[in-house]
């Protein structure tokens, strides 16, 4: 187990380091105060972990909210009409097109 600052771990040093203080506290071994010790420090690497974790998720959650902004800018520069049609032209088979087909 390193004494390292919390603060300068990985997410993977603090995770690793965190899995060890659980081994170390799961023997039983250790004396109270070292106990105690290992716990505080578990409780720290935890929090890193979260804290790594959070900053992860928002990280990602901006590039989806970006790329979803991206698309929707993208499809109101066809003036809200679905990709490969045309303003002002019915669908095939659509009611406008079978009055249009009707009138000639």
């Amino acid at each position: 187990m390193t004494s390292r600052p919390v603060e300068d771990l990985s997410y993977e040093q603090a995770r690793d380091e965190l899995v060890e203080v659980v081994r170390s506290l799961e023997t039983g071994s250790a004396t109270l105060e070292n106990s105690l010790k290992l716990w505080e420090r578990g409780e720290a690497l935890a929090a890193r972990c979260q804290q790594i974790l959070d900053g992860a998720r928002e990280r990602l959650d901006a590039a989806t909210s970006r790329a979803a902004g991206t698309q929707h800018a993208g499809s109101q520069d066809t003036g809200g009409a679905a990709p490969g049609s045309q303003v002002g032209m019915a669908a095939p088979g659509s009611p406008a097109d079978e009055t249009a087909v009707a009138d000639s």
